[in-house]
């Protein structure tokens, strides 16, 4: 079952990429139509167009408006997208702060990547203090989703820490409990 997860969670990127490039120009009407009615996905794919320029001129702030607007509301695909234009520079400044806050809320709503992403940043300090337990506990939760690079990168980690600092992470994933999604 958290396979399926892991592959569904996966396959809704690759399909929202994907939907995207095959969007023309009544398609990108279709969806600001809905975006602008409130449709978080729509939103999300009205930022997809914008980001890699189907069916539209490519406009990288244009895609962080849209992104934006449906990570307002707590659509977590939106938000892991965000994080993505912060951490890499694309249509915003250059700010892994920002980027760290984007990856928390989606990886807070337990999505296996924003958890994944939450982990790198604490292990390396990209945006956040670099704190071997909170990237445990984040790596930790990425991995009981079958996230492959969370298994080894948890597994990589443990090795350096004490003790103390793993019965900590452990803790902390006990009392993990995902936030609601919209």
């Amino acid at each position: 079952m958290k396979t399926l997860k892991t592959l569904t969670a996966i396959a809704a990127v690759f399909f929202l990429v994907a939907a995207s490039q095959a969007a023309d120009k009544t398609q990108v009407e279709k969806y600001r139509k809905a975006a602008e009615q409130g449709s978080i996905f729509d939103q999300t794919m009205l930022g997809s167009c914008f980001e890699y320029g189907n069916g539209v001129t490519k406009d990288p702030a244009e895609a962080v408006k849209w992104y934006r607007k449906a990570a307002d509301q707590g659509y977590k695909v939106a938000q892991i997208l965000l994080a993505f234009c912060y951490k890499n520079g694309e249509g915003v400044a250059t700010n892994e702060v920002e980027a760290v806050k984007w990856f928390r809320k989606a990886g807070e709503q337990g999505d296996q990547l924003g958890q994944y992403m939450m982990g790198f940043c604490s292990q390396y300090g990209k945006g956040a203090a670099s704190n071997l337990v909170e990237a445990h506990k984040w790596f930790s939760l990425s991995a009981a989703q079958d996230y492959d690079l969370a298994k080894k990168t948890q597994s990589e980690i443990r090795q350096q820490m004490t003790k103390e600092q793993l019965a900590e992470a452990e803790r902390l994933v006990r009392e993990f409990k995902p936030q609601k999604t919209p």
